[in-house]
């Protein structure tokens, strides 16, 4: 493959930058790489990622490369109600796979190779079988999806059957209960040819009609445009399912079908099936088209439809609203077959004024006598933990307040009061109580952990001191808590993960420090013992000398604020050498000025950019105040974005106010960057004010008129607040723009809307306009970048354009 990089660069008027106010046009501009100090931090070998067997007796390693190619990029694509597929393998285009896997006895250092895997293997959707003696995977070859399983004792993995799987719809199989047979979605026999319309010479106009009724809905991309594209998707949808053995016999289950969602009932005797159903919708994507529910025996004879939900193109407005009908059917994780679900009492619609917005329900097999209530909610439903016959959790929650509930209540009995357990805003990371533990029943399902009438919590740690991790008992009957363990570093953060024994006090935590990679250890919380079980190293050598802490300052209206700093290693902080100063934020919307100044950084977290991180610039003599708080806040019936850009200013105002007093930097030479909301928030802070000498945006939306049904938590529709979406948008205050920006984008982005057109449209305004501007459009990227040709490319590009604009 020729690696050449087809890109759409124009620039005008960027003799700031250094180059000529002619305009450019290139065209197949070679790759480059950045400078060696970036390059051998982003072109890293990465520690594999971990999974253990309940009882932490075995772990799964799995290696990936730390990039995709162009090369795998450059696959067949279908884009199909929402979804990307690639219609010659028949799974995501967009799945990262895993390339070799290892086993290892927790107890023991030696890791096995796993023996017998897939030449050139591309590894996904693992899973452990429920007895935990085999792990099922699949691979993908070069026209097909195909179903392995590993014998976890012998460490040797086999190919199953021949059958070519459908992976269109997430994970084609799942285990049945005896651990011997899978349950696998398989291509039908006798599939159509998918259809290829591209030079076709059409028959008739394409027409879609408003029928008067109220239909507001984001931005979505990937939808289906005409009668090709409905029957194409229901062609990609369809399988068979078969019954697969260990031993490699296969049978017919159930016939071809939309099968959208398969589950075993936790004895393990029944099969919930979801299938999608028809009238496909040409304005929401595949997770809201029609669909219908079953319950079948284990050869797959039906026993009662439990659920079918009409097509939902429309619902209430607000991030609180629901859709009518039963939702949230799973199986209790508590009884041997019994399902739960939620109906929303106000049909969905937040603005109606009622007692409770929904109601939770309990049905028991085989589905034949009426479901029972269990309990109602005063707000929307958020979860359930299963406990026992006698108690469960539920939460419910309000975004418009950000309040949100947990209460005990009884299964058991609905006549019982729920007992309020906590009250609290879920912005206030200070107060968060923590998450209740869970342990496997004799069903090998989670649910609450109950030991001596108390139930353990784990929480974050999160305070105005620091973060220190913590695990505390609650009696069950006077919620009255007792810390049980509380981490006391403040040189590393110990991240507790699970309570492996109760009684003992053994508890599985993750440990990390700015230099030392996250690994896994047991600790006892009774006699502090720590026993270490992995040793990954530090990849990032490179970034160890460099300067890190946690900086907080104040905006001008009393908000706290925080970010991380980084200084270049060896960096005299007494001789104060002025550096340049990169900012990379992510703006954040909330309701309490106490809230948004509560921070969640930890000088202690280790140290991993990612692709694209301003990060890696340490080591080219800039600082760099990473991931800085950007609240924005709407008191009241103020919303956030009433203030929109009055708050970015400050917050920007603020965050180089910080650094300067520290005596580091030259203020005339500060650069912001983000992606996507942060995208967004680097053009308007060019637009709105002169703090900055350029700015780099990838991947953002900058005219909110093509988003106006809302945008990330703005709920009002542009013909309600023209004012507002006017404003904010960079594309429609372009005349004000006079800084140099860098705009990147995917070409493929998949991200409801910031669509390319964004950046190609800003883009041309800019130059229209005589404004400073660099665009750089990567071939085949989607909202993320993944290939490690256009990766490098962005950090040589982000590299170029800062060393003209802030080293001139």
């Amino acid at each position: 493959m020729k690696k050449n990089l087809t890109m759409l660069i124009l620039a005008s008027s960027i003799a700031s930058i250094g180059i000529s106010s002619t305009v450019i046009a290139q065209e197949n501009l070679p790759y480059q790489k950045p400078p060696q100090s970036i390059l051998a931090l982003a072109d890293v070998e990465r520690a594999p990622a971990v999974s253990m067997d309940s009882k932490k007796n075995v772990m799964l390693l799995t290696y990936r490369s730390t990039f995709k190619t162009l090369n795998e990029l450059n696959q067949s694509e279908m884009r199909l109600g929402g979804l990307r597929i690639n219609p010659v393998t028949n799974i995501s285009s967009s799945v990262n796979y895993i390339n070799n896997l290892k086993l290892r006895k927790v107890s023991d250092s030696v890791e096995q190779q796993v023996k017998g895997l897939p030449k050139d293997a591309l590894i996904t959707n693992l899973t452990w079988s429920p007895n935990e003696k085999k792990i099922a995977f699949t691979h993908t070859t070069s026209n097909a999806v195909e179903i392995w399983v590993i014998d976890v004792a012998s460490a040797q993995a086999k190919r199953l059957s021949t059958a070519k799987l459908n992976a269109n719809l997430d994970n084609p199989f799942i285990w049945f209960k005896d651990s011997e047979n899978l349950l696998v979605k398989v291509l039908p026999k006798n599939r159509p040819a998918l259809l290829d319309s591209s030079k076709d010479l059409p028959t008739g106009a394409i027409i879609s009609n408003a029928d008067g009724s109220v239909s507001q809905n984001r931005t979505y991309p990937d939808l289906l445009k005409n009668r090709n594209d409905e029957i194409n998707f229901e062609n990609i949808a369809s399988s068979e399912l078969h019954k697969v053995n260990i031993n490699g016999t296969s049978s017919l289950w159930k016939k071809a079908d939309m099968y959208a969602g398969e589950s075993f009932s936790p004895d393990g005797k029944l099969v919930m099936l979801t299938t999608i159903q028809k009238p496909f919708s040409y304005i929401v994507p595949v997770n809201r088209f029609p669909s219908k529910t079953i319950v079948t025996d284990l050869t797959g004879k039906p026993i009662k439809t439990v659920n079918e939900v009409p097509l939902t193109e429309t619902m209430p407005k607000g991030f609180s609203a629901t859709r009518e009908g039963k939702r949230n059917m799973v199986w209790r994780a508590d009884k041997p077959a019994s399902l739960s679900y939620v109906v929303a009492l106000d049909g969905g619609d937040p603005a109606k004024k009622v007692d409770y917005r929904d109601e939770v329900f309990s049905w028991d097999a085989p589905f034949d006598q009426a479901p029972k209530s269990l309990i109602k909610t005063a707000q929307r439903f958020s979860n359930i933990i299963w406990g026992n016959d006698k108690l469960a959790v539920i939460t419910d929650s309000w975004y418009d307040t950000r309040n949100e509930k947990t209460y005990f209540f009884n299964p058991s009995n609905p006549a019982e009061k729920a007992r309020l357990v906590f009250d609290r805003n879920s912005q206030d990371i200070y107060a968060n109580p923590g998450r209740f533990e869970t342990k496997r029943n004799q069903y090998d399902r989670r649910v609450l952990a109950i030991e001596d009438n108390k139930a353990y919590l784990i929480g974050a740690g999160h305070s105005k001191k620091g973060q220190f991790p913590f695990i505390d008992a609650m009696q069950i009957d006077s919620l009255e808590k007792t810390r049980l363990y509380q981490s006391t570093y403040t040189d590393k953060i110990e991240n507790i993960q699970s309570i492996e024994d109760f009684a003992k006090g053994d508890v599985l935590v993750q440990i990390q420090s700015k230099n030392e990679y996250p690994n896994f250890f047991f600790r006892n919380i009774k006699n502090n013992q720590l026993n270490a079980i992995t040793q990954f190293k530090n990849p990032y050598e490179g970034l160890k000398d460099v300067s890190k802490e946690v900086i907080k300052y104040t905006r001008k209206d009393g908000v706290q604020l925080s970010g991380t700093l980084y200084l270049p290693a060896g960096y005299d902080k007494s001789k104060k050498e002025k550096l340049p100063l990169l900012i990379w934020a992510y703006p954040a919307e909330f309701k309490d000025k106490d809230s948004a100044g509560q921070s969640t950084h930890n000088p202690n977290a280790f140290t991993a950019p990612s692709y694209g991180s301003f990060i890696y610039w340490a080591t080219r003599g800039y600082a760099v105040l990473d991931d800085a708080a950007f609240p924005i806040i709407g008191e009241g019936n103020t919303e956030p974005n009433d203030n929109f850009v009055p708050q970015l200013v400050d917050n920007a105002e603020a965050a180089i106010d910080a650094v300067d007093a520290l005596g580091y930097i030259d203020r005339k030479r500060v650069a912001v960057g983000g992606h996507s909301y942060g995208a967004f928030m680097t053009a308007n802070l060019l637009t709105y004010s002169k703090l900055f000498a350029c700015g780099i945006a990838r991947s953002g939306a900058y005219n909110r008129t093509l988003t106006p049904f809302g945008f990330q938590r703005e709920q009002r529709n542009y013909w309600e607040v023209p004012e507002v979406y006017t404003k904010m948008s960079p594309f429609m205050n372009a005349d004000k723009m006079k800084t140099p920006i860098l705009l990147v984008h995917g070409e493929a982005d998949n991200n409801p809307g910031t669509f390319t057109l964004q950046t190609e449209r800003y883009f041309q305004a800019l130059k229209g306009l005589g404004a400073p501007a660099r665009m750089v459009i990567l071939p085949k990227e989607s909202h993320g970048y993944a290939a490690k040709e256009n990766i490098l490319h962005l950090l040589w590009e982000q590299d170029q354009f800062l060393e003209k604009c802030l080293k001139k």
